[in-house]
């Protein structure tokens, strides 16, 4: 570290039509040799190397008045010309990635995160940070909602802003725009929502929804009701567009990306689906503001963002968290239990539907997620399993092992955070086995070895049963069936034929054929478009009616183009797999069984 004076940001949006930022990075007292800057290559939460630097489109130095040379070294970092008075490195960087991960600017909005816009002067990385956000000509009616400390800013508004250092500069991302705002108060601290792109939301109703989540999520790791969050304001920046899903979490805020209709509309008497999507959203980003912003495996303890950071955990933080996200709106009483029940039983169908989970274990997907959870293509769903949603069925499983032997998932998630997340410390590989062992007070070593390290299926019906709470499974009744309820078909009625296919919309065109199906046993590939079965002309709707009309065994002839090549296949027909899991309330269930089903939803 060469010096405390603060580094110096200025950022602008110079021109809104062809969605370019103008970012200046002014040091005081550069490296003498030569100071270098680099761009990170992936940004925390998102584990893929996203290379933000191709987004530079031009870079200049400036020592005092006088223009200097600046060379890249490497595919994301810069040496400037040696100087001894204030340098100015500015950089013209492309902005119109419309996700929650990068930049984007036009007419209507301008956002960031820092990691695709800041510059990071070598050895300067714990010196604190200044930026200026400086209001576009077009942007004259645009606020500014960030939870970047102000320094000159006015509240919402364009100016002055700090960070203590690089890390905190690139995890406080900036939206600019005439958004939409409402707030309430959970976990002791002020909390925001802001809302860009048009709607007609209830944004009061979404205030009192989210209050509630957040107040329980603060409460679970503070351990008593009206607990404090660890964040001083927390912001929800949420953009609504026609079609879109996405978030990523960061210390005291997240970015929320949703589809309109998402949004609770002022005359939506229930609890509409579109609507418990995003709660859902928002709720596994605010669990991140504990577990993974603070609770962070030891190989995230410090962030290199240059490379790759392996570890096997992401089961546990993701996983956990996405368990936890559906858990938190039946427990705040923002849902009900059936509701809740739904969603579990969807995040189970998700499971059994993907093959993978047979060829790879929770810990592999974890390490590879850099090359494979990322980057899907046409074999993922026969040799990758999500950690995302297996992860969420193994916490499950987990906390009603635990709730079994006198303690719960939610014991597990305090001791982290005493141990790991209040102290900064990083959360060993081994560590999360351990902690479970010690809240259930015996050996859970095999439970990880099949569920985490091995393939193996948790035993869901049994610790369900366990809990007054029955797992049927079923056929899946058409593409758009995604589980959690119970079908419409007779019980009686023979299970319905499959390609064991999936096909696009529009067009039938096959996305994946999954392993040993009759698709593929046929010779039937991902990219071949399906024109006809048994001489009839083929749509997605058409082949799923014909196919649900036949039964097991049955043979039937599919004409598809391969590339430019109309080919025939012979195809026999597989039976229906019963992987679409609902979830019920056992009316039966005994008081042992009723009092664990309370303890772990709260009611029911």
């Amino acid at each position: 570290m060469r010096s405390a004076s603060p580094t110096r940001y200025h950022i602008v949006p110079i021109d809104a039509r062809q969605h370019l930022f103008e970012v200046r990075c002014e040091v005081d007292d550069p490296d003498p040799s030569g100071q270098r800057f680099h761009l990170p290559v992936w940004i925390p939460g998102s584990y893929l190397v996203r290379e933000f630097a191709r987004h530079v489109v031009e870079i200049t130095a400036r020592c005092g008045e006088r223009a200097i040379s600046i060379d890249k070294q490497s595919k994301s970092s810069w040496r400037a010309a040696p100087c001894t008075g204030p340098l100015a490195v500015t950089a013209t960087i492309y902005a119109y990635d419309l996700s929650v991960r990068g930049a984007y600017l036009d007419e209507t909005r301008a956002y960031f995160n820092g990691a695709a816009v800041f510059v990071c002067p070598e050895g300067r990385e714990r010196s604190p940070c200044e930026v200026d956000i400086v209001r576009p000509s077009e942007g004259s009616h645009w606020r500014v909602a960030t939870t970047l400390e102000q320094v000159d800013a006015p509240r919402f508004g364009f100016g002055r802003y700090r960070a203590d250092d690089y890390d905190a500069l690139i995890d406080h991302p900036v939206e600019m725009a005439s958004f939409s705002h409402v707030a309430f108060d959970a976990g002791g601290v002020p909390h925001d929502v802001t809302v860009t792109g048009r709607h007609d939301a209830d944004l009061e109703r979404l205030a009192r929804d989210l209050e509630r989540i957040c107040q329980w999520q603060a409460d679970l790791f503070g351990g008593t009701p009206s607990s404090r969050a660890p964040f001083a304001r927390y912001l929800f920046q949420v953009t609504a567009v026609g079609e879109g899903y996405g978030g990523l979490e960061h210390r005291s805020s997240t970015s929320l990306l949703c589809s309109r209709n998402d949004l609770p509309s002022r005359d939506m008497p229930a609890m509409a689906d579109d609507y418990r999507t995003l709660l859902a959203l928002a709720s596994h980003e605010y669990f991140h503001s504990w577990h993974i912003k603070r609770i962070k495996p030891a190989a995230f303890v410090p962030y290199d963002l240059a490379r790759e950071a392996y570890t096997r955990q992401l089961w546990a933080f993701e996983g956990f968290t996405s368990y936890y996200d559906d858990l938190a709106l039946v427990r705040s009483g923002v849902l009900d239990v059936a509701g809740y029940l739904e969603l579990a039983g969807r995040t189970i169908t998700s499971v059994l539907r993907t093959p993978g989970r047979h060829r790879q274990s929770l810990a592999q997907s974890s390490f590879d997620a850099w090359i494979k959870f990322y980057r899907p293509d046409e074999n993922t769903p026969n040799a990758v399993v999500s950690y995302y949603a297996k992860g969420a069925v193994v916490a499950l499983a987990l906390d009603l092992t635990l709730r079994l032997r006198g303690s719960s998932l939610d014991a597990l998630m305090r001791l982290l955070w005493e141990r790991y997340g209040r102290t900064g410390i990083g959360v060993p590989e081994d560590a999360i086995p351990k902690l479970a062992n010690e809240c259930a007070q015996r050996d859970l070593s095999s439970f990880f070895a099949r569920y985490v390290e091995g393939t193996d299926d948790p035993p869901l019906a049994e610790l369900l049963r366990e809990a007054g709470v029955v797992m049927s499974l079923r056929p899946a009744e058409g593409t758009r069936d995604r589980g959690g309820r119970a079908g419409q078909a007779p019980a009686d009625r023979p299970s319905p034929a499959s390609l064991a296919i999936k096909l696009a919309t529009g067009e039938a065109k096959i996305l994946h054929t999954f392993r040993d199906g009759a698709a593929a046993r046929a010779g039937l590939a991902a990219g071949d478009v399906i024109v006809a079965v048994d001489g009839l002309r083929a749509t997605p709707d058409a082949v799923e009616r014909t196919i649900a009309r036949r039964r097991a065994g049955e043979r039937v002839t599919v004409h598809a183009f391969r590339r430019d090549e109309l080919v025939a296949f012979d195809v026999t027909l597989d039976a229906a797999p019963s992987d679409t899991c609902f979830l019920t309330l056992d009316a039966n269930a005994p008081t042992a069984a009723i009092e664990l089903r309370r303890s772990w939803l709260g009611s029911a």
